[in-house]
């Protein structure tokens, strides 16, 4: 639960770090990998990164909305990146620990700035993982983000459990 500016701000470094890890073991050939019928990687990380500036802009925070689609892992990072640090210094600057209880009508509900910043930490979470499977697919290895991979135990001279 996000009840101090704070503790966003300390989940959000650990959050960003774990995205820029899982981007960054991408192949700008990987983008491409979907499963039918379902987002490519490069859509699913291009989406992630648009999120980080539309749900804020939807609260009312001074962040542009921007929605593009970076076609390189080098434009993902870089600009996923830039997002992020921006969200930061916006939140720093006009948001206090009492602006986390303040309502939004986002999706068509009433949704506290905290809840929001929770959703947007889970979110990316949600995508992450969908992701971990397509790399899996387009033969890339998968970082350990709240624990070791596959390929992590197996570096490691061990053998991952089933």
């Amino acid at each position: 639960m996000i009840r101090t500016i704070h503790d966003f701000l300390d989940r959000w470094k650990e959050e960003t770090e774990a995205t820029l890890k899982i981007f960054s073991s991408l192949t700008d050939e990987s983008l491409q990998v979907a499963i039918p019928g379902g987002r490519t990687l490069g859509r699913l990380a291009n989406h992630i990164t648009e999120t980080v500036t539309e749900l804020p802009s939807k609260l009312g925070l001074p962040i542009r909305e921007v929605h593009a689609d970076y076609n390189t892992v080098e434009e993902l990072v870089t600009h996923y990146k830039k997002y992020a640090d921006q969200l930061v210094g916006v939140i720093i600057s006009n948001w206090d620990d009492s602006d986390l209880s303040n309502e939004n009508n986002l999706y068509g509900d009433p949704w506290k700035n905290g809840f929001s910043l929770w959703v947007l930490l889970v979110h990316q979470s949600h995508h992450r993982a969908q992701m971990t499977v397509l790399m899996r697919m387009a033969g890339l290895k998968v970082p350990g983000i709240y624990g070791p991979t596959k390929e992590e135990w197996e570096a490691w001279g061990e053998v991952p459990l089933p």
